[in-house]
């Protein structure tokens, strides 16, 4: 396998792209070598197959999906309050929407993961892990709510950027900030 971990990484956004753009069954070393810009055959070099493909993915989309360090901390600060849930839930709206691809090859996982147990158990440890450290920042920093609180968020937030990305005009009435803070208003505490 070949160790140029720029490249791969160069790779593994290329297989985002392919992912958002063409589905999990455009997802091929070809079309990933395309998208890159290598010769025919580079990711084959990077990859012992598909499933490693996939896996890999799913892990640098959680790492460009990831906050700079200390991002969250700073939101931290100010006073515990349902106001306060709506503007970091807008805030990751906004981050979910600036980073559409991520956003749409994420949901192409979600997909394929149910049809691939070991990408599905990986895939389920991940957010496992994120909605886990959500729930402790969430409770941790005396946010109104509980840990189901912060699940049915996610659910919510989920569903609002499926139909956002998938079936735009479906709210096109409404924008994603204002949707958000209905969201917020009606699941969390006063």
């Amino acid at each position: 396998m070949a160790r140029n971990p720029e490249r791969r990484t160069a790779l593994l956004d290329a297989a985002i792209e392919v992912l958002a753009d063409e589905g999990a069954r455009g997802l091929t070393f070809r079309a990933v070598d395309a998208r890159a810009g290598v010769p025919t055959g580079t990711s084959s070099n990077y990859f012992s197959d598909r499933d490693q493909v996939l896996s890999e993915v799913a892990e640098r989309i959680f790492v460009r999906l990831t906050p700079e360090p200390g991002a969250i901390d700073a939101s931290l600060l100010a006073e515990p309050s349902r106001a306060l849930v709506v503007e970091l839930m807008r805030w990751l709206a906004r981050r979910m929407t600036a980073e559409r691809t991520c956003y749409l090859g994420l949901f192409e996982l979600r997909l394929e993961a149910a049809r691939r147990p070991g990408l599905q158990a990986r895939f389920t440890q991940v957010l496992r892990e994120d909605l886990d450290l959500n729930i402790r920042l969430h409770v941790g920093s005396g946010m109104p709510g509980d840990a189901d609180t912060v699940r049915v968020l996610y659910f919510a937030l989920t569903g609002l950027l499926l139909d956002h990305f998938t079936v735009p005009g479906l709210h096109a009435e409404r924008d994603l900030d204002d949707l958000v803070e209905t969201v917020v208003n009606r699941i969390v505490p006063a």
